[in-house]
């Protein structure tokens, strides 16, 4: 049975990973029963965190695909994240969300605006709890001065470890904020880049693990707080990325991971 933590301070508890929806839903998808039978395996795998967003579709047509039913772009006007937000309510079909999130802020808007109206949705009940995306560290303490900030959801893989390095992983720690690492594996481009590298290899063989697997337990692993969001087209995809949340490194491993990480091309 997969591990479970708080997500944020709300008392729910969800499985410490969880499925990236964006790939049911854009170019190049999986046919609809394809899909319906991925996201019934992970949930059967225990899996209870699924990441969806209005944007995650075709084009301005197949807005809300992902919720199930645009073009990405930032938009933090206040009357715009409410306007997202009540439609995407009624496309999952929910009184209330449970988690929203920010996806990006939006330099064209003050970024205080842009949480206050989360807030504010928060005290409609239309949202639970209150996520940012895309952020920095400055941001979620300008953030949490306005509002409880329940997740951060940003980029982070063994190419970008810009969260950490930054504090910002170190400070949803402190928090009690759960981190939310998308994109974990870098891409299918450099998920071969990894079932290509030597040393990492040599791990796989050691702990007979997959790449994704030790990538996906090498970020467990570096905070109690961390769910990444695995993408998965296929059942056997997910089925690696729960098998992840039972590999356990040793400090020794961990430290050979960090090195052959830091060896891997662009």
């Amino acid at each position: 049975m997969l591990a479970t933590v708080e997500l944020g301070r709300t008392g729910r508890k969800i499985a410490r990973i969880g499925l990236g929806g964006m790939w049911f839903s854009i170019e190049g998808r999986p046919d609809r029963e394809q899909s319906k039978r991925v996201i019934r395996r992970a949930v059967d795998l225990g899996v209870t965190f699924i990441d969806t967003a209005d944007v995650y579709c075709l084009d301005d047509d197949d807005l809300n695909h992902n919720e199930p039913g645009g073009r990405w772009e930032r938009d933090g006007r206040p009357e715009r994240l409410r306007e997202a937000a009540l439609r995407s309510r009624d496309a999952l079909g929910v009184e209330t969300i449970a988690l929203y999130q920010l996806h990006a802020p939006d330099p064209r808007v003050p970024f205080e605006s842009s949480v206050e109206e989360l807030a504010a949705l928060q005290h409609d009940k239309v949202v639970g709890a209150i996520g940012l995306s895309n952020v920095d560290l400055d941001e979620v303490r300008v953030a949490e001065e306005i509002a409880t900030i329940c997740s951060i959801q940003n980029r982070y893989n063994p190419w970008d470890v810009t969260s950490e390095d930054s504090g910002l992983l170190g400070h949803c720690d402190e928090r009690g904020i759960t981190f939310i690492p998308y994109s974990p594996l870098g891409g299918a481009r450099r998920v071969k880049l990894l079932q290509a590298h030597e040393p990492i290899r040599r791990l796989c063989v050691e702990l007979d693990a997959s790449p994704a697997e030790l990538v996906l337990a090498w970020q467990l692993a570096k905070s109690d707080r961390s769910v990444p969001i695995p993408s998965a087209r296929r059942e056997g995809s997910i089925e690696s990325s729960v098998r992840a949340a039972s590999l356990r490194l040793d400090d020794e491993t961990a430290a050979t991971l960090e090195v052959a990480f830091a060896s891997l091309p662009p």
